[in-house]
């Protein structure tokens, strides 16, 4: 537990570090108003999909693409597509996401709290019947299974992985340069966004060297959700066994707590009023979304698509569908 408790402290303060927690940053970034997140977000994703492909290269981690999530209702990657909108729509509502909550809880953000009330309690709902109802649904609209080969990029367009790396980082890279160029950011933490996803990249690292896995956190929701449901069952048999994801997110507010008492946290922009009624829709959207589809913005955004995998993409894609959406029509 002290493995997984520690990366999550590298993760909760490289998040703290870039600024890109704040509800601010978050909610801007929706508006196209300032690229600060997305230019994180995707330094962060390049320079993870290096230090994957060199730890599963070396032996260091044996991970597996993500498999697609089907709901059986229209294609293969429909949890993936409906879970990432869904996930999207909670991003917007809430500024945060299943990551940055736990940094915003850390590093004293009021509306975290509501957030992360909100995410625990979409925890309960999925565990409590969710999950079993969607499972149901989807073995009355059996579909066969993707081949292996068509869960990464490289398989499914019948290349090479290291053709589907190098397109990965040149687009990644063009992106990033061209924000810069642009000058599309208006905010920087105590670090810059190029600066910061190094540091979520790094974080990577070091979970993938200490624990052989690699980053995510929505699970934690589902550990949650498990184990107060078994609490609400009376207790008994049946009881949990995984806590692996809670001690990661644990550590992730330890990060950023300590993070901001070392050094005090510029406030990037002028804070935003969010209704609890909105924080608490948005948390629970978050965690639903995210466990519909599989992910969230660590599990696919930076760990799948480090993997290269479709589904990752997929769902990256339909989050900020979903996210960009909800800012237009608010």
């Amino acid at each position: 537990m002290l493995d997984s408790f520690l990366s999550g402290a590298a993760f909760g303060s490289a998040l703290a570090a870039t600024g890109i927690y704040q509800p601010t940053v978050i909610l801007s970034q929706m508006k196209f108003e300032n690229w600060h997140m997305v230019q994180t977000f995707l330094t962060g994703s390049a320079a993870s999909t290096l230090v994957v492909t060199l730890c599963q290269k070396l032996g260091y981690t044996h991970a597996k693409p993500r498999g697609h999530s089907s709901l059986g209702l229209f294609s293969p990657l429909d949890g993936n597509i409906i879970g990432g909108c869904l996930l999207g729509i909670g991003m917007t509502l809430a500024g945060s996401c299943p990551g940055t909550v736990f940094a915003q809880v850390g590093a004293g953000v009021h509306s975290g709290i509501y957030t992360l009330g909100g995410s625990i309690l979409g925890g309960i709902i999925w565990s409590g019947f969710l999950r079993s109802a969607l499972a149901s649904l989807k073995s009355k609209r059996p579909q066969a299974p993707p081949k292996p080969e068509n869960l990464t990029i490289h398989g499914a367009l019948g290349t090479s992985q290291a053709v589907a790396f190098i397109g990965v980082e040149v687009i990644f890279a063009g992106a990033v340069a061209a924000i810069s160029a642009l000058r599309l950011v208006k905010t920087q933490g105590l670090v810059g966004p190029v600066l910061g996803g190094f540091l979520v990249a790094g974080a990577q690292l070091f979970s993938a060297l200490t624990r052989k896995t690699l980053l995510g956190t929505s699970a934690s929701f589902e550990e949650f959700g498990d184990y107060i449901s078994w609490l609400l069952r009376g207790g008994g048999d049946g009881k949990p066994k995984s806590y692996s994801s809670i001690a990661v997110v644990t550590g992730m507010i330890v990060g950023a707590l300590g993070l901001s008492l070392a050094c005090p946290l510029p406030q990037l922009l002028p804070s935003v009023n969010i209704e609890t009624t909105r924080l608490v829709l948005g948390g629970v959207l978050l965690t639903l979304g995210a466990r519909m589809g599989g992910g969230c913005t660590s599990g696919h955004g930076i760990t799948g698509i480090s993997l290269l995998s479709v589904s990752s993409f997929v769902s990256v894609a339909a989050m900020f569908a979903g996210a960009f959406g909800t800012a237009a029509l608010m």
